[in-house]
């Protein structure tokens, strides 16, 4: 799974003398072997870039997950039925999903270097990393397909509700298919005379053959396919916009402006969203193209390239939220509602602090021209 190619550099376990006609063993949730590499097998460890690549991931969680929430909460919360605010409201579930799978599970694993918990566990966390970046990628398609029947086809608006439903159905569900086969590949693998087990691929595929055209499979669908369509769809969306600008037409061919202006800012706004998933996502699966070709590359280029690009890939569910708040004003508003909600819980319970530490003073000071007191009266004094 060319997905989690950052992955292979620290939990390889490469370099393992030859046994029963096997010259090589790579153990990572890359689904690829790479070949082996001359030299006594060292066991990973957790190094100083993978240590930064952590402190950035529980960043990006707490961004992401804060970020996502809001837009969750703000969107449930119209009673507005615009078809729209059903594939925004699906986006923030898929980039909560990898939020809190890809992430953690991504942290975890570098601070860990192998693999502690049990088989299942392997096959299911791997299986719902998957999931996450399947749902993320396909439900970007759904808004794009959306947006080019929104400018291309105005007419068929009053269908838009239920043919939006019917594409996140099939997202949704062709994610859960396409990651399935994670639960079957992944399995726990120990190096022969040593005490370091991993959850990984190895032995899945009896030939390499088979191993190459799955990632290749899981690499199309992934984010050939998605990207495929998004550039066809917004190339058309952008080829109408400029013939419908050149003969002086409206962009919805409607007599409503307010129609128009309206249809150009979510086209700007999810435009700016698919972009950004191109920008973040593009250096990383490419690096994984270059992999499955020259798979010693991943010794010779150093280890802060693979983080660094994973990372980036990551900050694609950071502004999603970002995006859409920039062009949603009712978003913003909400946000400025809970952040005055929130100073004004706090600046209640500093005051009610202060009031309870002024009555605390005002008995130690009874007490002490007074004598003692007991505990019942000093009771019936604070409350």
């Amino acid at each position: 799974m060319c997905v989690q190619l950052e992955d292979a550099r620290h939990m390889t376990m490469a370099n393992l003398p030859a046994t029963e006609n096997q010259s090589h063993l790579v153990l990572s949730d890359a689904n690829v072997s790479a070949l082996g590499f001359p030299g006594p097998w060292r066991e990973p460890t957790f190094t100083a870039a993978a240590k930064v690549r952590v402190g950035i991931t529980c960043c990006f969680f707490l961004i992401a997950s804060c970020s996502n929430v809001a837009v969750l909460c703000s969107i449930s919360g119209k009673r507005c039925k615009s078809h729209l605010r059903i594939l925004i409201l699906s986006l923030s579930v898929a980039d909560l999903l990898v939020t809190f799978l890809v992430m953690p599970l991504d942290a975890m694993w570098n601070v860990m270097v192998q693999w502690y918990a049990d088989e299942l566990s392997c096959k299911i966390l791997n299986f719902g990393k998957l999931f996450a970046m399947y749902s993320a990628a396909l439900v970007l398609v759904v808004i794009s397909l959306d947006r080019h029947w929104a400018i291309l086809y105005p007419l068929s608006f009053t269908s838009a509700g239920q043919r939006n439903r019917i594409m996140l159905w099939t997202a949704w569900i062709g994610s859960l298919l396409l990651a399935s086969p994670q639960l079957f590949l992944f399995r726990l693998r120990t190096v022969p005379g040593t005490n370091f087990t991993q959850c990984a691929t190895h032995g899945s595929f009896t030939h390499r053959w088979q191993e190459t055209a799955y990632n290749m499979f899981t690499f199309s669908t992934l984010f050939i396919t998605p990207l495929g369509v998004m550039i066809v769809c917004y190339t058309r969306i952008l080829w109408e916009i400029g013939k419908q600008m050149k003969h002086k037409k409206e962009l919805a061919r409607s007599k409503n402006d307010l129609i128009s202006k309206a249809r150009m800012k979510t086209l700007k706004m999810t435009l700016v969203i698919v972009v950004s998933f191109m920008v973040c996502w593009t250096p990383y699966y490419l690096l994984g193209i270059w992999y499955w070709f020259q798979p010693e590359m991943i010794h010779l280029t150093p280890e802060y390239v693979h983080h660094s690009l994973f990372l980036f890939g990551l900050l694609h569910t950071c502004t999603d939220p970002l995006v859409y708040g920039l062009y949603t004003p009712s978003f913003k508003e909400d946000v400025r509602n809970w952040l005055r909600r929130v100073g004004g819980l706090l600046s209640r319970r500093a005051k009610n602090s202060k009031q309870l530490a002024d009555c605390e003073m005002n008995i130690k000071d009874y007490t002490s021209i007074d004598g003692p007191t007991t505990t019942g009266t000093t009771l019936q004094s604070i409350f």
